[in-house]
């Protein structure tokens, strides 16, 4: 996320009181100075997940412990702010874990979208993918109805050749569980006009307040790529980091693959397409949104896209779940990481008037701490 001047105090005292300078001493130097050569100043801030050797979040970091490559440039990191959800907070805690949070970090909500990649449009040969989607969606229900905690919100997607939203943000257990069992049957939700919502923006975060409705929804969606560009852009009001656990077997074409062992031959992209990727990545980095790709092939079966289903997860600062007894395991693992991460930001200049994109890395100085963060941001959009 990047808060843009227009948006940010701070970037629009910086802009106001070093302009004017800049512009001052650009005009003794070059009197032909232009304004197309100005910068715009803003602060970037970045959701960082550390973990210890053992996998436990990190609390206590402060700014120097950070480092934050921007494009090949070290940035100086203005601030370090811990969120943490707060009901986990006990006294006998390690100091070294989420549980025990450190002064002054703020107490903040939990955000999953459940998203389900229906396999059923694969025909007959999937049923053994079809009855891995059902398991998924079973333990998903387990998790809502058992181990949802106070604060966290959860919406339940699905996609087959269009995005289904079954269940905005919500923290309503029954409801949850109601969009989940849709999802694992491919139910169609219908049209869920935006002004219709029973209840309105106060109630808290909103997908289908940021999304089209009816058709114009099923034309924008028309491959995965496109409708989880959607679901990004559409949580770009939410502060924070938003989880989203994807269910699936890949992406293109896998009908051809869906009977077989194997996912390796014929039909499947194993590759991201450079046509969708670039701009699937720039929106799920502008807005915060991790993907976790949980893998719903059988643990025997080997398909091409395991490596590009890694890449998603590396550049959104999530994880690639695969080869694993019950879907309950990554489930859980990654609501324990969501208990807390870092907010990071930094002051970064950007060509007035243009957008465009910026690579950044971030590590910590120390090297036993393993660091999860988005590859980069949009500017200027």
């Amino acid at each position: 996320m990047i808060r843009r001047i227009s948006k940010t105090a701070l970037s629009l005292a910086l802009v106001t009181l070093l302009l004017p300078a800049t512009l001052h001493a650009q005009a003794k130097a070059d009197p032909s100075a232009r304004f197309d050569e100005l910068v715009e100043v803003s602060e970037v801030l970045l959701d960082v997940l550390v973990t210890n050797q053992e996998g436990d979040v990190v609390v206590g970091l402060q700014p120097e412990d950070f480092i934050i490559v921007e494009d090949g440039q070290e940035r100086g990191v203005t601030g370090a702010q811990f969120y943490s959800n707060r009901f986990l907070v006990r006294d006998d805690a390690p100091t070294d874990r989420v549980l025990k949070a450190p002064p002054g970090d703020v107490p903040s909500d939990r955000y999953f979208i459940l998203f389900f990649h229906d396999t059923r449009r694969l025909g007959d040969a999937s049923n053994r993918l079809y009855r891995q989607q059902v398991r998924a969606s079973k333990h998903a229900k387990t998790w809502v109805q058992e181990e949802m905690l106070q604060g966290d919100w959860v919406a339940v997607l699905s996609y087959d050749y269009k995005l289904k939203v079954h269940s905005d943000f919500t923290q309503d257990r029954g409801q949850l569980i109601q969009a989940i069992s849709n999802s694992a049957v491919g139910k169609d939700p219908g049209n869920q006009w935006a002004s219709r919502r029973e209840n309105d923006r106060s109630t808290g975060p909103s997908l289908l307040t940021h999304l089209p409705e009816g058709t114009e929804l099923r034309d924008e969606s028309k491959n995965l790529y496109d409708g989880l560009s959607l679901v990004a852009e559409a949580t770009r009001d939410m502060i924070g980091r938003k989880n989203l656990l994807l269910f699936t077997i890949g992406f293109g074409d896998l009908r051809s693959n869906a009977g077989g062992t194997s996912f390796a031959n014929g039909g499947v992209i194993s590759r991201p397409d450079i046509r969708f990727y670039p701009g699937l990545k720039e929106s799920l980095n502008d807005n915060n949104v991790a993907i976790y790709p949980i893998d719903l092939t059988p643990n025997e079966w080997e398909h091409a896209q395991r490596d590009f289903l890694n890449l998603l997860a590396i550049d959104t600062g999530g994880y690639y779940h695969f080869n694993f007894v019950s879907f309950m395991t990554p489930i859980r693992q990654i609501a324990d990481e969501a208990n807390g991460y870092y907010l990071l930001s930094y002051l970064a200049e950007h060509p007035s008037g243009q957008q465009g994109y910026r690579d950044v890395k971030i590590k910590t100085r120390n090297p036993e701490l393993k660091v999860r963060a988005r590859t980069g941001y949009r500017f200027g959009a």
